[in-house]
């Protein structure tokens, strides 16, 4: 029976995540969240573009106030979200020097072949969030994959709805995450429910040089608030994190400085995700585009299912309400610890 997920510790040798550290200071400049898209990811969707990308997941966080059900309004609630991101390879591109150990680690492939139980492993993006003091991630699942539907040709939010909705597997590219971490901040623990939205959650701390890896196209995750006595700055989307040296990294908005921090209250995990093959022939299909569906085929097939539950009548309702109702009907996320 393959596990839900691999935890590692130690992850590399002493040297080599010292190194880590950094490869994430010399890179720069991190933006928040959705600013450091990959080119291929920032153009506009062709259905529902009103819908945000992620949308699923920010109703949730903005209903329960996050996995403690603690409510602020949404304007801090988002702003306890809009994390930092920096990517240092994307599917075959150059990579960022000094990733190579973490790029090419043996023990996350041969997890990821347990966690699918096919034997061909290909990395294809590496990248690192940063959250300061006062900041979470909101439980979500990751934007899946299918053949002919991924984040470049359709919305985030119908790739996640297409998981949950079950009706795509034949169809569906398996992907692992490792998510290493390289920092001791306080608090940031990764929260999971490996056994189901229905089951109790799991937590794993962030400590440096440690690692856990799982399908999170399929398993709840989020990340716990990092620890702050001072309420998280109020953001916004062109704010940047960069790095000063010496362990110092400052918040700008614009060429304004608005903070500065410490290395050991940056909470920094660095993702890598790989796709999973059968074999040479199953990737072959993948590249080729054989037997891709279509926008109109997802939908087709998602409003006949809605119909036989009773949830959808004779005619489509407009592409935002038709959004709407199948985020409501198929995406179904955990509870939160009231507290």
């Amino acid at each position: 029976m393959h596990p839900s997920y691999v935890h590692f510790d130690p992850l590399l040798d002493p040297a080599e995540a010292d190194a880590m550290i950094e490869v994430c200071s010399h890179f720069g400049t991190y933006s928040t969240y959705g600013s450091d898209a990959a080119p291929e990811e920032s153009g506009q969707t062709r259905f529902a573009p009103e819908i945000p990308q992620r949308y699923d997941a920010a109703l949730n966080f903005v209903r329960t106030g996050g996995r403690f059900a603690q409510h602020e309004e949404p304007r801090m609630l988002a702003a306890r979200t809009n994390y930092f991101r920096g990517t240092y390879y994307y599917e075959g591109r150059s990579a960022t020097p000094g990733i190579e150990p973490l790029l090419h680690h043996e023990g996350f492939l041969a997890a990821a072949r347990q966690i699918h139980e096919r034997p061909l492993v290909v990395p294809g993006i590496v990248y690192a969030n940063l959250l300061l003091p006062g900041q979470e991630l909101a439980v979500h699942t990751d934007v899946p994959e299918f053949r002919g539907a991924n984040r470049t040709r359709v919305p985030q939010w119908l790739c996640v709805v297409m998981l949950h909705a079950g009706l795509f597997e034949a169809f569906r590219r398996p992907i692992v995450t490792g998510i290493a971490y390289f920092s001791d901040c306080a608090g940031g623990d990764l929260a999971f429910y490996p056994d189901g939205p229905d089951k109790p959650v799991q937590t794993i701390p962030a400590r440096h040089n440690t690692a856990v890896l799982m399908d999170t196209d399929t398993i709840f995750h989020g990340v716990d608030r990092v620890a702050s006595d001072d309420p998280a700055p109020r953001f916004s989307k062109g704010m940047q994190l960069r790095s000063e040296g010496g362990g110092t990294w400052c918040l700008f908005d614009g060429d304004r400085e608005l903070a500065h921090y410490d290395w050991d209250e940056l909470r920094l995990s660095v993702s890598w995700k790989a796709y999973c093959y059968a074999d040479e022939a199953d990737r072959r299909r993948v590249e080729r585009h054989e037997d891709d569906l279509s926008l109109e085929r997802i939908l087709a097939t998602l409003c006949a299912d809605l119909r036989e539950r009773g949830r959808l009548g004779g005619e489509r309702p407009s592409e935002s309400e038709l959004a709407k109702l199948l985020i409501e009907e198929y995406v179904h996320f955990p509870k939160p610890q009231v507290v």
